[in-house]
């Protein structure tokens, strides 16, 4: 498989991507999607909505508590998303740079992404949905009480181990099997 020809196909892809191909092209430096993450940050306002209904409570109801007391749970909600957006971020990072060096190992990469994301949303809604199911029906025995004790928690930290374990044996059996010395071969001989 020629990797520019490769390289070439995947960029012209897409309806989408041809029409948003110049908006692409703004961010040349990792610093430059800083203003977009902060006006990102701007419109994305969960953080916003807890400190406004924490303050219209607190003074609502409460004026002997301060202000400032009201706005620890919105910044330790910030701090929270911060820290997972950032662990997050890096790791993708690493991920996709490995990933993004070879067009045949971006295609299976995100090959595997996409199907572990379509596993895990199909996951999480058909939970969701039984929970629902057993709540509304008042299903009862030991299989909806295990249902209904999930922790979506847990099952977040373990999806985020499922997507890492992934990386590592993406790049486990691209080394295993050769699969950089058997690209360069292929790229050379044109076959």
């Amino acid at each position: 498989m020629d990797q520019e020809k490769l390289k070439s196909l995947l960029e012209d892809r897409g309806f989408m991507n041809r029409y948003f191909r110049p908006l692409f092209k703004i961010v040349r430096r990792p610093w430059q999607i800083f203003p977009i993450g902060v006006l990102f940050g701007l419109g994305f306002d969960t953080a916003t909505e807890v400190a406004l209904i924490a303050i219209s409570v607190g003074v609502g109801v409460s004026s002997s508590v301060p202000v400032w007391m009201i706005l620890v749970l919105p910044y330790m909600f910030t701090c929270g998303m911060v820290l997972v957006d950032t662990t997050d971020g890096v790791t993708m990072r690493m991920a996709y740079g490995w990933a993004f060096l070879n067009p045949t190992r971006k295609i299976y990469y995100n090959l595997t992404v996409t199907v572990i994301s379509i596993l895990v949303a199909l996951a999480i809604g058909t939970v969701e949905l039984l929970q629902v199911v057993a709540t509304e029906l008042g299903l009862t025995g030991p299989a909806w009480q295990w249902l209904n004790a999930l922790d979506f928690e847990t099952i977040g930290f373990a999806i985020i181990i499922i997507f890492l374990a992934s990386w590592l044996i993406s790049v486990a059996i691209w080394k295993s099997k050769r699969l950089d010395r058997v690209q360069t071969k292929t790229g050379r001989d044109g076959q």
